[in-house]
């Protein structure tokens, strides 16, 4: 084969491979529209009876000489890359998505940044029982120099015989502890009629693990111009939690932050299971500030230390723990709280861990 003929076949191939690169990207356009098209309706994505079809009609009209197996593996490879387009497409319009907002949110509430250059250390009761037990707590905060303060008002239990909390009594003692000593408040509320009331008491409405996926809470909470912070559910995967979020910021609200409190699994040494690498995954994936509650997901007072220093080697925004001025008396989690010397020291240690300095927690 002369010179000539050779490149005039490389030519006509380079010929060819451009119209298959046109044919293909303009094939991904009319998949994505497809994609759209499927979304609205609220369809799956993936039809294998389809795809059968379209692999049928392919080989029926196959003359070679590449054989019909080759050109099945070749239009499935096809196949595949559309599915996945249409997968990366739905990424990119979340709203809580680093290709949606690239930088950081971060929230300024009473001073405090949550998301911001330092971390926070988010401590309290889990459940608020008097005046006089959070009143000892938010003490200790100023003495600290903390400036966060969590307590349950509303405690859904897993029995329904345990303390459920104080309700609204509990939202009135977080509201008088807040402005004596000028804490950032935060409280789970369990029911939308119960939500537009929280904002006129606390300054953070969180939403527990136990209702990550109660829609209609996520969306009157997304109604509201009011910060949330939302838990991981007990056996959510990090997409569904994700999702959740979503649900969120799609009705209007960005004012949102993750907390990761660790999953079930079989493990039965902790309380639950701590995934720690959802952090840097859901600061990789989002763009909301992440924290993470060691008390919940380990139910050990001796694992405290450490998953908190490993939380924020992994680059979480803040750690959450349970302090309690007498934790053996605890209408809830009683096993699991730090006594407010205990919770001295554990802050200490881990202020000498190099990895918090509650100084830049302080606002002057």
């Amino acid at each position: 084969m002369s010179h000539d003929k050779v490149e005039s076949l490389r030519k006509q191939l380079d010929e060819i491979n451009l119209q298959l690169l046109e044919l293909i990207n303009k094939r991904a356009t009319i998949v994505q529209e497809l994609g759209g098209e499927k979304s609205k309706q609220g369809v799956n994505k993936f039809d294998p009876e389809r795809e059968r079809q379209m692999l049928n009609l392919i080989v029926e009209n196959n003359k070679g000489p590449f054989k019909d197996d080759a050109i099945r593996h070749l239009f499935k490879q096809i196949f595949k890359a559309s599915l996945d387009l249409q997968k990366d497409d739905g990424k990119k319009v979340l709203l809580v998505s680093r290709k949606k907002q690239a930088e950081d949110t971060v929230l300024t509430i009473k001073g405090v940044e949550f998301g911001g250059k330092a971390p926070i250390l988010i401590a309290g009761p889990c459940s608020v029982e008097s005046y006089e037990q959070v009143r000892a707590v938010a003490e200790n905060h100023v003495k600290q120099g903390l400036r966060v303060l969590r307590g349950g008002a509303y405690k859904p239990r897993t029995s329904p015989y345990d303390f459920q909390g104080l309700g609204v009594e509990g939202l009135e003692i977080l509201k008088r502890i807040g402005e004596e000593f000028n804490l950032v408040t935060i409280s789970e509320i369990v029911t939308p009629a119960d939500l537009e009331l929280a904002t006129q008491y606390i300054d953070v409405i969180q939403i527990g693990a136990r209702n990550m996926q109660n829609f209609e809470l996520l969306k009157a909470a997304g109604r509201l111009n009011h910060p949330i912070l939302l838990k991981r559910g007990l056996s959510a995967t990090i997409e569904e939690f994700i999702y959740a979020a979503e649900y969120i910021l799609s009705e209007g609200n960005q004012q949102v932050m993750l907390c990761e409190r660790g999953i079930r699994t079989y493990e039965k040494a902790t309380r639950n299971t701590l995934d720690i690498s959802a952090v840097p995954i859901l600061k990789q994936e989002t763009h909301l500030p992440v924290f993470v509650d060691v008390t919940h997901s380990t139910g050990r007072r001796d694992l405290l230390l450490p998953t908190s220093k490993a939380g924020l080697a992994v680059g979480s925004d803040g750690i959450m723990v349970e302090v309690h001025p007498d934790p053996d008396v605890a209408l809830s989690d009683a096993k699991q709280q730090l006594d407010i010397p205990s919770f001295n020291k554990y802050l200490e240690e881990l202020i000498a861990s190099g990895l918090y300095k509650s100084e830049q927690l302080i606002s002057r």
